[in-house]
């Protein structure tokens, strides 16, 4: 009786063992994978997440560079040592976002990189701004985005619902400057800022 029921079994449970071992092994092998590619994620999210906070040094050189500039004719005319155009540029593709064509790329490497105060390590910040006006010259004789109210009016203590106190830009505002920075970052991690000053 006991030969006929070893003959019977025929290692049934060893082929059975032998499936669920592989089925475990390949639910760990998934759950492995997840996690990593959780850690992955919310790694990239963070290094995007710094180096948009990282930007904010980028606006706050670019808008010393507008404080700065005096008299405020000086900013009517470019000035692309110092990262300043004073036209719109239309058409010019300041992110590189269309593939079909690099011709109208801005070129970065003419921008003007943050070094005071210094960027976080393995952060690049560069800025340009773009007055946005449609040609150089005068915004009294071009067309340009202008504020609401007179055009001949300078930034004073308060815009708005803001006070800015001495820290207001001290230039005509009869027309909008955008700020453009690009920061580079680790794990080729890059994040574009835009913001519209006058």
């Amino acid at each position: 009786m006991r030969a006929t029921l070893r003959k019977t079994q025929q290692g049934l449970v060893l082929f059975i063992a032998l499936i669920v071992l592989v089925a475990m092994s390949l639910a760990g092998i998934a759950l492995l994978r997840s996690v990593d590619t959780g850690s992955i994620i919310s790694g990239n999210l963070a290094f995007r997440q710094a180096a948009m906070h990282t930007g904010d040094l980028g606006v706050e050189a670019a808008r010393s560079y507008l404080m700065g500039v005096s008299p405020a004719a000086n900013l009517y005319a470019d000035n692309a040592g110092a990262g300043y155009y004073a036209q719109w540029a239309e058409g010019l593709d300041l992110l590189g976002n269309k593939t079909a064509t690099t011709s109208d790329d801005f070129d970065w490497s003419t921008a003007i990189n943050v070094t005071s105060p210094t960027p976080p390590a393995g952060y690049t910040v560069s800025w340009v701004i773009h007055r946005l006006c449609q040609q150089t010259g005068d915004p009294a004789s071009v067309t340009c985005v202008k504020q609401t109210g007179a055009s001949s009016t300078t930034g004073g203590g308060t815009k708005g619902a803001a006070a800015f106190g001495t820290m207001a830009i001290s230039v005509p505002t009869n027309a909008l400057y955008r700020i453009t920075v690009r920061v580079l970052g680790p794990r080729n991690s890059s994040s574009y800022i835009q913001a519209v000053v006058f």
